[in-house]
């Protein structure tokens, strides 16, 4: 249907910015009244008249949509808009009668006038409108957010075969509507009405992830410094003085945008701290980097350091001398978001500053994989890894620095053998993903890490997790439950898989207990993707120093080396050139010949001989697996490098 062929007959224009509102929205600043009792004949034959000539009450009145008495109530309410000036339908006035559904009422407007009812899928829109954001300004799309008017997709007229856009509102005979799409000045399109709750769903998953408490903060910005106005002489913080800073909303407002940012970013950890300057800068780690999100310098530092802690369980804002652990709980996106809140003292070179560094963990149940080839192990490690943990007994063990993923990686581990026959218990410290169907152990002040593990033998356990084996006694608790027929499954802090059995041994282990209670040992590191919307073929790739790194001819025959796009303007990835994160993985399995090399340890434990005999036994190194990403054209040089080194 043409744009030409609709015109709203009811509603007059006019310059009156009170008129254009009310034209707009069918919206007054008074509401509805009930004064039909007791009305006049000359009042009651001019209700007949006004009633009558509105076509969209007659409908509403014929199919017993709407009573005559809720039609009275909005007539006389429209009586005082008309002595006020304001020139609107009686029908819009009625749509917003208490009473009644406004959405039946626009259905019948639109109907009436011929505006076609939409027949489309929602998750067709979303993805119609994400592919489509470029076609027109931000300016644009922020009004037809406003007005409720989308477009939806692109069909073919039916008479001429041309294509043309398809936009949808809950009311399409406002002109305000048309005179947004006649803005963006294309050749065809067609208005159809849909319900107003379908336009707000499709607002709501596409538009609306903006932070409303950083536009609230920036709305609300401070008309004069209030940063450096304390005595750079005191020793001593002004209570009183920061009492007041803390009150003002510009504090929350940052707070909580940062909490909310965090989230829909994708981050891992909120770093909150002042800088030599004074300044508090907000840092987000997101795919494993830390990214500056926001520096603030209107506030003393400690003003917003104090909102932090008020807003974290279990932190005392008045102790600035000591380490302390809290948390945080807010609904984001209507999803329950857990925040993990650590606390140390900093130096400070700004005096009289007591500096304190804050770093918040992201606990985020959304991002709980359950799968682990979610996890992007390669074919080889992921089959091995599923051979290991499918064995009714024994250990597993992932070993890695912090922040290569251990835990996301246990945790999918976990859900592949929890069924309701076994019984599944976990020790952490902290607890920080709850699980289904498994029994977390919370340790506390009266129950520590080797007292769990001695009470978990008298639990009946079928599996059980340890989340990091420590020192000697908990590392023979955790390898003695897998000797008494328990799969077990814990961590190390080590860089490869050989140096997990090196850290055993010199914690005291003795090594025939390490060479037949351990199943497997997978040292993982996460790598960063390369942007699939912007990612460049390297167009000279420096052969040499990549034969440095390990790659061979043969890798190179066939492949493409890709590096990062580096554009600013790319909408994935932000212009860092990466996007998502993946495992990659070493491990090794404890075959025959492993065991017996681990038996012959006297003194120590010769990891490059265990390493090669890994090997030779069908081990990836970490640095083959990252190798195999880059010739796949997922990752890249730099990549591989920050990761694995040389």
């Amino acid at each position: 249907m043409d744009h030409t062929q609709h015109v709203n007959r009811d509603t007059p224009s006019s310059s009156s910015r009170e008129t254009r509102y009310v034209q707009e929205t069918g919206f007054s600043d008074r509401g509805p009244t009930n004064k039909h009792a007791g009305v006049s004949e000359p009042e009651h034959l001019q209700f007949k008249s006004d009633t009558d000539r509105d076509r969209v009450i007659v409908r509403l009145l014929a199919k017993g949509i709407v009573q005559e008495h809720q039609v009275r109530d909005s007539w006389t309410e429209w009586q005082d808009l008309l002595k006020k000036g304001m020139k609107v339908p009686l029908w819009r006035v009625l749509a917003l009668h208490v009473d009644l559904d406004s959405q039946h009422i626009f259905a019948e407007a639109a109907q009436l006038y011929a505006f076609t009812e939409a027949d489309i899928d929602e998750n067709d829109a979303v993805i119609f409108l994400n592919d489509h954001k470029d076609d027109f300004l931000d300016a644009s799309w922020d009004e037809m957010v406003e007005h409720f008017v989308l477009p939806v997709s692109r069909e073919r007229d039916r008479s001429t075969r041309e294509l043309k856009w398809v936009f949808i509102t809950h009311d399409p005979t406002r002109p305000k509507v048309h005179q947004i799409i006649q803005r963006l000045r294309l050749r065809r399109f067609e208005l159809q009405f849909a319900p107003e709750t379908f336009v707000s769903a499709l607002i709501a998953e596409s538009f609306l992830s903006q932070n409303n408490f950083l536009e609230k903060l920036d709305e609300n910005a401070p008309a004069f410094d209030m940063g450096m106005s304390y005595d750079e002489g005191s020793q001593l913080v002004d209570e009183d003085a920061l009492e007041a800073e803390i009150s003002r909303s510009h504090l929350i407002n940052l707070f909580e945008g940062a909490l909310v940012e965090a989230v829909q970013r994708g981050a891992s950890d909120l770093h909150i701290y002042p800088n030599l300057e004074g300044a508090i800068q907000i840092h987000m780690r997101v795919d494993g980097e830390l990214d500056l999100w926001h520096e603030e310098d209107r506030f003393k530092p400690e003003a917003f350091l104090a909102v932090v802690k008020d807003n974290a369980m279990n932190v005392d804002r008045f102790d600035r001398d000591i380490a302390q652990d809290g948390f945080i709980q807010r609904w984001i996106d209507d999803v329950l978001i857990r925040f993990r809140v650590s606390v140390l003292p900093i130096a400070s070179a700004q005096q009289g500053v007591h500096a304190e560094s804050i770093v918040i963990r992201v606990l985020d149940d959304r991002k709980v994989l359950t799968d682990l080839r979610q996890i992007g192990l390669l074919d080889d490690a992921y089959a091995r890894f599923q051979e290991a943990i499918r064995q009714p007994h024994d250990m597993v063990i992932l070993t890695g620095p912090t922040g290569s993923g251990k835990s996301t990686t246990l945790v999918a581990a976990l859900h592949q053998v929890v069924t309701p026959k076994v019984n599944v218990l976990t020790v952490e410290d902290p607890v920080e993903y709850l699980m289904k169907g498994i029994r977390q152990i919370k340790l506390g002040p009266r129950l520590g890490l080797e007292g769990a593990l001695r009470a978990i033998l008298r639990h009946d356990p079928d599996v059980v997790m340890v989340g990091e084996m420590r020192d000697q006694k908990t590392a023979e608790l955790a390898i003695k439950l897998a000797n008494t027929g328990h799969l077990t499954f814990s961590t190390l802090h080590t860089n490869d898989a050989p140096s997990a059995v090196s850290r055993l041994f010199k914690m005291g282990v003795e090594p025939f207990l390490i060479a037949y209670a351990i199943n497997i040992v997978v040292a993982q590191r996460l790598i960063r993707m390369l942007c699939s919307t912007c990612r460049i073929p390297n167009p000279n790739p420096d052969f040499d120093f990549m034969r440095h790194l390990g790659f061979t001819d043969e890798d190179f025959y066939g492949a493409t080396i890709y590096q990062p796009g580096g554009t600013d303007k790319c909408k994935t990835c932000k212009g860092s050139g990466y996007k998502g994160r993946r495992a990659i993985a070493e491990t090794m399995l404890f075959t025959p010949k492993v065991r017996s090399m681990i038996m012959a340890s006297e003194d120590m434990v010769d990891e490059d001989a265990l390493r090669a005999c890994a090997v030779e036994e069908g081990m990836t190194t970490l640095q083959t697996a990252a190798r195999q990403l880059v010739t796949l054209g997922e990752t890249s040089l730099e990549e591989v490098i920050r990761v694995t080194g040389t």
